[in-house]
């Protein structure tokens, strides 16, 4: 409780919680109409999908990080788990239902009923197919899904991503992967694991058990970074199975850990329709420590400089309102709110911030700065790379 209330008092300004959480939006409530610019279009910006999820303490987080990835084009739906209370979630939902912006584009949504979610197992990419399967059942026009946690912070404006991607083919996954799996193949493919989040109703941690099995011989694992940025054919793909690959996989990796660094690589690089539609880099920043541990380092000013010079789209891990994070607001983000020209007209900033604007730019205008020359430069020779080659996913 202590937690919603302090995100409560200190950014919603709000009165009363309501006792049980019903949705953002009031169907009743008059909004104004905003025309939208087509996306999947040649020569118009994409739209993302954004899946941003959190645990119980992180409501406040979620909601900077939000903040920080809006623009009007994206749809964003944001998950938190079952160490969440009722009345967290309840809290960030009447934040976001506060947020003017939001309740013009209509564009943020969020899951009412939580569930149990450990990041290390099969729970964690039962969520993340659920979000997806959201996002596309919402539908809308959109082309590129992306995962984000409370823990992750962009390190461009949402102009510099979508300039970059404004001309890149739509049918494009970002997936780090390689099939030269090294330790990996006994410590996570044949050993098995058991999480109990899956049939239990509170978190709680996976266990290995006694038996192990046989390497799979029916499809090549690959492997990487958990992070991705998909194509919507290819969650389509994923989601609605009608292959029986996607399917296949999802049975096989309900046994095994960390099943968000190897289920999309793997349906991905073993379906000749996606094979060659991967990219083989996650656009983010992370620094580990040696020998790597589980997660990358906590980020700190000490990074600053690498940060913005990596030609990344994403960072990660970083503390709760360290530093480094108002750094990047106010000198890469230019943020009170997100930049952009779709901003709010009279006032600029401070008034989109105070809620009190009357009009609104054109949200189909991307204004990109130096940060995002340097992704589409950064971009630009990852795909240019993957074309070269005639298989594009990374064996060994």
């Amino acid at each position: 409780m202590a937690d919603s209330r302090s995100l409560h008092s200190r950014h919603c300004d709000f009165g009363v919680l309501t006792s049980s959480f019903r949705g953002v939006w009031n169907p009743r409530e008059g909004l104004e109409f905003v025309a939208r610019t087509p996306s999947g279009v040649p020569g118009f910006p994409p739209a993302f999908a954004y899946l941003i999820s959190g645990t119980g303490g992180e409501s406040k987080r979620m909601l900077r990080l939000l903040k920080a990835v809006y623009h009007p084009r994206n749809k964003y739906l944001l998950y938190m788990d079952a160490v969440s209370s009722e009345e967290e979630r309840t809290a960030l939902a009447v934040c976001v239902r506060l947020e003017k912006v939001f309740r013009v584009f209509r564009n943020v949504h969020m899951v009412g009923k939580s569930y149990a979610v450990d990041s290390t197992g099969p729970s964690s990419l039962a969520a993340t197919l659920h979000g997806a399967a959201v996002l596309l059942k919402m539908g809308g026009e959109w082309d590129w899904f992306v995962t984000l946690s409370s823990s992750d912070y962009p390190i461009v404006t949402q102009d510099d991503l979508l300039h970059t991607f404004t001309d890149l083919p739509r049918d494009l996954n970002f997936v780090d992967h390689t099939s030269d799996l090294g330790w990996k193949r006994y410590h996570r493919f044949e050993r098995i694991t058991v999480d109990p989040n899956l049939y239990m109703g509170n978190n709680s941690k996976p266990f290995i058990a006694k038996e192990s099995r046989r390497s799979p011989d029916a499809f090549t694992i690959f492997t990487g970074s958990p992070w991705v940025i998909l194509s919507r054919s290819f969650v389509e793909y994923c989601v609605h199975g009608w292959e029986n690959l996607p399917r296949q996989l999802l049975m096989y990796a309900a046994n095994v850990p960390f099943p968000l660094e190897f289920y999309f690589h793997t349906v991905l690089c073993n379906s000749p329709q996606f094979r060659n539609t991967t990219v083989n880099g996650d656009l983010r920043f992370f620094v580990w420590d040696n020998p790597p541990k589980e997660e990358p380092l906590l980020l700190n000013m000490t990074h600053f400089r690498r940060i913005v010079r990596s030609g990344a789209a994403f960072a990660r891990r970083f503390a709760e309102d360290d530093v480094v994070l108002r750094n990047l607001d106010r000198k890469v983000l230019r943020r009170s709110s997100a930049a952009g020209r779709w901003r709010c007209t009279e006032g600029a900033a401070e008034a989109a911030e105070k809620a009190q604007c009357g009009s609104w730019g054109d949200i189909g205008a991307v204004e990109p700065g130096p940060s995002g020359r340097r992704l589409k430069s950064s971009v630009a020779g990852l795909v240019a790379e993957e074309r070269r080659r005639s298989d594009q996913c990374r064996s060994r």
